[in-house]
């Protein structure tokens, strides 16, 4: 193998030096004067004439030769499929980030690191569209300064930041829409968010996103509806396929079904409705496995002609589903109501996860980082269930950079109401041109009472998380 590579890079050095050396054999101005002055006229101009010749002959070749009719192997492989890819997106994506946690019973983790995404997707060819797209997370400097989910050996003293390094294939799929049925089928690796990503999400806030191996379908027929039905079978979530995972971090094999409607034909007031049965398991177990029954309705109403009321409500039913162990019925509801007056935008909000047989509410598969505080305090829902009243409001500072504020107060949804305590958000962010942005990020959690998650308990401490990041797309 060594002789192979070895031989390797000689032919690329020797083929490197050609390609550097070939200018030097051009001789001076002189010097090729002279080699022309002494070449015999009658041989220059029969090479001429050689040279025309063959340019004669293979311009009539090329003028005989036919092109490939349409559709046909020929034109496919030799002329459609090499214009699909040449025509293809290319994304690129750059993103460092320092990120710091720490609690009051771990200790603190210092988390540099440098996500980079690199993918390709095909122009249209009859209707068929592919894309592949590559994701490497490096950790800057040693990767035991943060306990990422990978090094609880090394690392387990420290507080936790779900950012492992690892190398992936992203993103790989095919798709196929058919314009006269208003349809689409995607197969393949895919990222999947449905509406606020509180149920399905992609998680890109991690470093490294969660995927899905499935295969969609959709249908846009009936006007101002769209209508789904996605079968996932394997979940690819943010630690990664690396070594030395607890059995909880781990990827989840499933055999689930999501199906989802939405309707926006309305100026004040959209709605979506979805039936969402997750089969997952992991060496954990399968007590993530869990069926939801729900709709949501959104809109807009003029309070007058300066202010807008934005409102959201949605209302959510979930038992235990498949092989979960777990025996519960349980609620869910989220309600936000938010306006501008400018300069200030503020809203509120109540969300519910209930809980039943001391089993809460659950929702795996979500873009969890979005909900219930930054500080990822409630990633997963206690077992007397979680009350989340929240306030916020956003002010545009000096030089365009958006400010905003978020206040949670956290509570059981039974048991007594316990005090799980509050939380203070606040986030920093600019746009910088077209492809550029930067933002500062700061969530404190001021714990109260404890509270159990499964078979855990999580104590009454304190979190507090920092962020800084630029990051770059293309």
């Amino acid at each position: 193998m060594v002789w192979h590579v070895n031989n390797f890079w000689t032919c690329i050095s020797l083929v490197a030096f050609a390609l550097v050396a070939t200018p030097s054999v051009q001789a001076d101005d002189a010097t090729v004067k002279s080699v022309a002055e002494s070449t015999d006229t009658s041989a220059v101009e029969a090479v001429a004439s050689t040279d025309a010749e063959a340019s004669s002959t293979s311009e009539a070749q090329a003028e005989l030769q036919p092109e490939p009719e349409p559709g046909t192997l020929d034109a496919i492989f030799n002329q459609e499929l090499p214009n699909a890819i040449g025509q293809s997106k290319i994304n690129f994506q750059w993103r460092p980030r320092y990120e710091y946690a720490d609690t009051e019973v771990t200790e603190p983790s210092h988390a540099p690191t440098m996500r980079t995404v690199f993918g390709l997707t095909t122009a249209d060819l009859y209707s068929f569209q592919g894309m592949i797209e590559a994701l490497n997370v490096t950790a800057i400097g040693d990767s035991d300064n943060y306990r990422s989910g990978a090094n609880e050996g090394s690392a387990g003293d420290k507080t936790p930041i779900a950012d492992p390094p690892t190398t992936e294939l992203n993103q790989v799929w095919l798709s196929y829409t058919h314009a006269n049925w208003a349809a689409s089928v995607k197969g393949g690796r895919q990222t999947i968010n449905l509406d606020n990503q509180r149920f399905v999400g992609a998680v890109d806030w991690r470093q490294n996103p969660q995927t899905y191996d499935a295969v969609r379908l959709e249908n846009w027929k009936l006007e101002d509806a769209t209508f789904s039905y996605t079968y996932i079978d394997w979940v690819n979530r943010v630690f990664g396929n690396v070594e030395g995972l607890s059995a909880g971090a781990q990827d989840f094999k499933s055999s689930s079904h999501l199906i989802h409607a939405t309707y926006d034909g309305s100026e004040y007031a959209n709605a979506a409705g979805y039936v969402y049965l997750l089969d997952l398991r992991n060496d954990a177990g399968a007590a993530q496995s869990s069926a939801t029954y729900g709709f949501s309705v959104k809109g807009k109403a003029p309070i007058s002609e300066e202010i807008t009321l934005n409102y959201r409500g949605e209302l959510a039913w979930q038992t235990d589903y498949a092989d979960s162990p777990l025996s519960y019925s349980a609620p869910y509801l989220h309600l936000t109501l938010d306006t501008k007056v400018k300069p200030v935008t503020f809203g509120v909000g109540y969300e519910l996860l209930g809980s039943d047989n001391n089993a809460g509410f659950r929702t795996p598969l979500a873009t969890l980082h979005k909900f219930n505080g930054w500080a990822d305090r409630f990633l997963g829902t206690p077992n007397t269930g979680l009350q989340d009243m929240y306030v916020w409001g956003q002010v545009k500072l000096p030089g365009d950079i958006p400010l905003k504020v978020v206040f949670h107060k956290f509570d059981s949804a039974t048991g007594g109401s316990s005090n799980y305590g509050n939380e203070f958000d606040i986030l920093l962010s600019r746009k910088l041109g077209k492809h550029w942005s930067a933002l500062l990020k700061y969530a404190y959690y001021d714990g109260k009472n404890g509270f159990s998650v499964g078979g855990g308990t999580v104590g009454n401490t304190d979190i507090q998380r920092f962020w800084a990041q630029m990051e770059l797309k293309l």
